[in-house]
């Protein structure tokens, strides 16, 4: 890679972004019981700290695109179709959206991530559970 093609993170993130329709917690809330597909990359340590957001798949984010990919041979069982909308949720908002187009690189055109991430589903109210 040149020189003048290397990009730093907040240069990567700020133009993945740009692709992303990124979602608020009580949109993300919203689009679950609409059907779309939360999942949890966070590690487990944060979870065990901070809980759980109730019906989200976990998924570590090293296995994520082997178990969402709805070809692979590894995929979770709510890995129904690229059609699927998908709602990646790290801690921060960062890694999900780094995660979020991968898996559009996969080919699941709907995923996108939550903006704020695990924290900001938190303090909007949203149910989490130990």
């Amino acid at each position: 890679m040149a020189v003048s093609e290397r990009t730093g993170i907040d240069e990567l993130l700020e133009r993945i972004r740009e692709d992303l329709d990124r979602v608020e917690p009580k949109e993300a809330h919203a689009a679950a019981a609409d059907g779309a597909l939360l999942v949890d990359i966070r590690y487990a340590a944060l979870r065990e700290r901070d809980g759980l957001i109730p019906g989200a798949l976990v998924v570590e984010r090293n296995e994520l695109e082997w178990r969402l990919d709805p070809r692979g041979s590894h995929r979770a069982p709510e890995a129904v179709s690229h059609d699927l909308r998908v709602v990646v949720i790290c801690n921060e908002g960062y890694a999900s959206s780094l995660a979020a187009a991968s898996l559009r690189q996969l080919g699941l055109h709907r995923a996108t991530d939550l903006i704020g991430g695990f924290q900001a589903w938190k303090s909007a109210g949203l149910p989490v559970e130990q």
